[in-house]
């Protein structure tokens, strides 16, 4: 089993250095998409069954946090990063489509799923669409204090005009960001509501899953717009973020299991 999810991870990774043909450094894509394929061995694991399933689960992920979000966030903090944002939101929406698409593939083609007892509780449909905005919420109070104290501390400097923006765009600002994390709840939805691990490794490994997908492998590779320092520093400040937001979103959607269900599940 090490040596199938070993492969998982390399082959996974695989697809990302697509990017290496236009921005070089391949290696260090290569090491992205590691990163990015382990973060979703929890899925491989102890997720859905059958290619398609785990396609269901890995695609969201990847295609709002890792695409949709950055982008955004990109073209309200670094408007000279994106010389033409629609050309480059859809080369990242094909590369990741490819991603997605190997990593639900590699899953059952290296038979990683494993059995597990553990069922997973729902909440209502009224229940879950008020825990999104309540995710949404916490969101945006993360990035409000862990923002603040990585601008006033470490990006100062990077972003002189970064008060300017905020307070140009007033309370629009935080609504942006109330969505941005009701949105990235939304797509790891489907990974809370299949992952077949217990409530507090299921919170952790969600919680990770949002940090690598939506900074860590992005960031991880050398650009034009960011030094090594700059980058090592929102790769930090994302996981104050995300990780947070993910371990959030599964203690607030993931009901604790009834104590007569687990004392069933334990006889």
């Amino acid at each position: 089993m090490t040596l199938r999810v070993l492969l998982y991870g390399l082959l996974g990774g695989l697809p990302l250095t697509i990017a290496a043909l236009g921005a070089g450094h391949f290696a260090w894509w290569w090491l992205a998409g590691i990163l990015l394929a382990a973060s979703f061995v929890p899925i491989a694991l102890y997720g859905p069954r059958g290619a398609l399933r785990q396609l269901g689960v890995i695609a969201p992920v990847l295609l709002v946090v890792t695409v949709l979000c950055t982008w955004s966030e990109a073209l309200i903090f670094l408007p000279g990063a994106d010389r033409d944002p629609a050309r480059d939101l859809v080369g990242a929406l094909v590369l990741y489509v490819i991603e997605a698409v190997a990593l639900a593939v590699l899953a059952p083609a290296l038979k990683l799923t494993r059995e597990s007892a553990v069922r997973v509780p729902r909440r209502s449909l009224a229940a879950t669409v008020s825990m999104l905005l309540a995710c949404g919420v916490a969101y945006a109070a993360y990035y409000l204090v862990f923002g603040a104290i990585t601008y006033q501390f470490f990006t100062k400097g990077y972003y002189p005009d970064a008060i300017e923006v905020a307070q140009r765009l007033g309370l629009w600002l935080w609504v942006i960001q109330i969505s941005r994390g009701a949105l990235m709840t939304l797509a790891v939805l489907p990974a809370i509501f299949t992952l077949r691990l217990p409530r507090g490794r299921a919170a952790i490994a969600v919680g990770a899953l949002i940090w690598v997908a939506g900074g860590a492998a992005p960031l991880l590779p050398p650009n034009d717009f960011m030094g090594t320092a700059q980058r090592m520093i929102h790769i930090v400040e994302i996981l104050t973020q995300n990780a947070l937001l993910g371990i959030t979103a599964v203690l607030l959607l993931r009901p604790r299991p009834a104590p007569v269900a687990a004392a069933n599940r334990a006889a």
